[in-house]
């Protein structure tokens, strides 16, 4: 892979104000420059971002309808009303619908919660799902992570009596549902002062407010955070403003004391003895939430969150991950077979966008295939499969690029869509699918940028060996927890060395074990190139290269750091 180095520059004025922040908080000045190039200018703004408050978390109830809705609950639960909590089969969807579960459970017993099926009913409300409430008694549905769109679908749930709260973070459309209240800070006339909570952390603002006006301690909520880190870092939306705060908590709940569901799921990933991040959150646990929804049913993730005994949440978290490792070898052949159609496709080098239509592709899956053809072409991808007698899919896009509006600029030719900048479901009749692909086509191409479709790695600082210390590691830790908008930080050092004793290791001998010097210091800096094994001839030429890298702790020696090498090139 031939990848650009994009170095992030700053103006003189920027340089200056990081010089002084850096002086005023004790750091050194390449983290700084990390902290303006973030949007952090004052010494304040900066203490708050490494050490995350809950106190600053903002009022639930300057959210539009957050009163109307703590309202309708109060009186549902006063009445002895029956509630159904109903939500999305993604890591979001299940992990909001778990954590409000579980908060009202405590307080109240007529309670209900609902996956619908992806096979049978599909994405968002369903009136499969609504005739379920009907026919047990409920008057009541909470909805998370859906619902936005849903106007026929609660329209019909209010012929028969029953009432909407929709907590949702996707992007709603001119008509909004005939709901009780809508919790979405991207509604057009929202008065949230934040707008990318995940839909699991809309659900948590709700739960909040709903605390706020009964009298019950905020620190009744806080052993549900580790389930909104979870969804924040599952469903990639920027870890930033509240989600900061939120996230660096949860991560903290999910180190000390998870829940039952989640401490099951840690020891069936094998993270029990190692401090979790968001990237094993992203790797690791969200996949196997994920899994029960594509595979089987999403039902069973919340049975799984919700679960109070240990010896039970294991079973189940078992169950999970046998799930996944079906997913896993039907994402490793689908890829396969989709890599080799692009390969295929007449004009490849000119497109820029990919869409693919398979009616024999598993609908659990596709989501995952889009997000690959993303990272090997770097074009937005939309993957299509056949249900009933509909294509239905989902599209994944390249950093930058909006691909719900590329969508949405095709709304015409669409039975239904929905979902937000990186991501998105949409269905469509069949003989729709050729007008698509050309009608997405033209739209990427007129608004795609040239550097958005190559491989880039964004640099945030050329450093030398000596700038690494201990001191600069531990200080470069508060930046945590790392995501969209708060991206690991990429350094670069020109002009290194091998020591003498960098190796190829892994069971293909496909990563490089690397042991490096500069020309600015003695430092001996330890690092590991993933996948890069085919640099090792230069490498060991004693010829000098430069390096682009994460610094991160050494899991085999404490206290010691190691680089992780994104990319090496020949010093020009």
């Amino acid at each position: 892979m031939n990848h650009k180095w994009n170095y992030q520059s700053i103006t003189e004025e920027q340089t200056e104000t990081s010089r002084q922040l850096a002086e005023k908080l004790g750091i050194s000045p390449i983290l700084g420059r990390l902290l303006v190039q973030r949007g952090i200018t004052d010494a304040e703004e900066a203490r708050k971002f490494f050490r995350p408050q809950l106190h600053d978390l903002h009022d639930p109830f300057l959210m539009k309808d957050m009163d109307i809705a703590v309202e309708r609950l109060n009186k549902a639960m006063g009445k002895k009303e029956r509630i159904l909590i109903y939500g999305d089969y993604d890591v979001d969807g299940t992990t909001a619908v778990s954590l409000v579960y579980k908060f009202i459970q405590q307080y109240y017993s007529n309670l209900d919660y609902y996956i619908p099926d992806r096979y049978e009913e599909g994405y968002g409300i369903s009136k499969k799902g609504i005739d379920y409430a009907a026919e047990t008694g409920v008057s009541l549905i909470i909805v998370l992570d859906c619902g936005i769109k849903a106007v026929e679908e609660i329209t019909y749930a209010r012929e028969k009596g029953i009432d909407f709260i929709i907590c949702d973070h996707h992007v709603p459309d001119d008509v909004m549902p005939p709901a009780v209240a809508i919790l979405n800070a991207k509604r057009p006339d929202n008065t949230y002062p934040y707008e990318h909570l995940s839909g699991c952390g809309v659900g948590f603002k709700f739960m909040q407010a709903f605390a706020l006006s009964n009298g019950i301690d905020f620190h009744q909520l806080i052993p549900l955070l580790d389930l909104v880190a979870v969804s924040v870092a599952s469903d990639i939306v920027p870890i930033m403003g509240e989600n900061r705060i939120l996230t660096h908590h949860g991560l903290k709940q999910l180190n000390s004391n998870p829940s039952v569901g989640l401490k099951a799921i840690i020891d069936v990933c094998g993270l029990s003895e190692k401090e979790i991040t968001v990237s094993d959150i992203v790797f690791k646990i969200g996949p196997r939430i994920n899994a029960s929804g594509r595979i089987q049913s999403g039902k069973e993730a919340v049975d799984l969150l919700v679960e109070k005994d240990l010896s039970a949440a294991l079973e189940k978290s078992n169950q999970i991950n046998q799930y996944n490792e079906t997913r896993k070898d039907l994402d490793k052949n689908m890829t396969e077979e989709a890599n080799r159609i692009v390969s295929e496709l007449e004009g490849l080098a000119d497109r820029r966008s990919i869409v693919l239509y398979n009616e024999d592709w598993h609908k659990g899956v596709i989501g995952i295939v889009a997000s690959r053809l993303t990272e090997v072409h770097y074009r937005p991808a939309v993957v299509l499969t056949r249900t009933d007698d509909m294509a239905t899919g989902s599209a994944r896009s390249v950093s930058g690029f909006d691909v719900y509006k590329a969508i949405e600029h095709c709304r015409d030719l669409l039975e239904n869509f929905g979902g937000h900048t990186y991501a998105a479901g949409l269905s469509m009749k069949v003989e729709n699918v050729e007008a698509f692909t050309r009608r997405f086509e033209e739209y990427v191409t007129g608004h795609i940028l040239p550097e958005q479709t190559s491989a880039v790695i964004d640099i945030d600082a050329e450093i030398d060996f000596r700038d690494i210390s201990m001191k600069f590691f531990y200080d470069l830790k508060k930046f945590n927890p790392f995501g969209p908008e708060n991206p690991k930080p990429i350094f670069c050092t020109h002009h290194v060395y091998d020591y003498g004793t960098s190796k190829v290791v892994g069971r293909d001998q496909e990563h490089i074990k690397l042991e490096l010097v500069d020309n600015k210091s003695n430092n001996v800096m330890n690092g590991i190139a993933f996948g890069q094994s085919s640099h090792v001839r230069y490498i060991k030429t004693k010829r000098s290269f430069d390096i682009c890298y994460s610094i991160e702790e050494n899991t085999h020696k404490r206290g010691e750091v190691q680089l992780q090498i994104e990319d090496i090139k020949p010093t020009e």
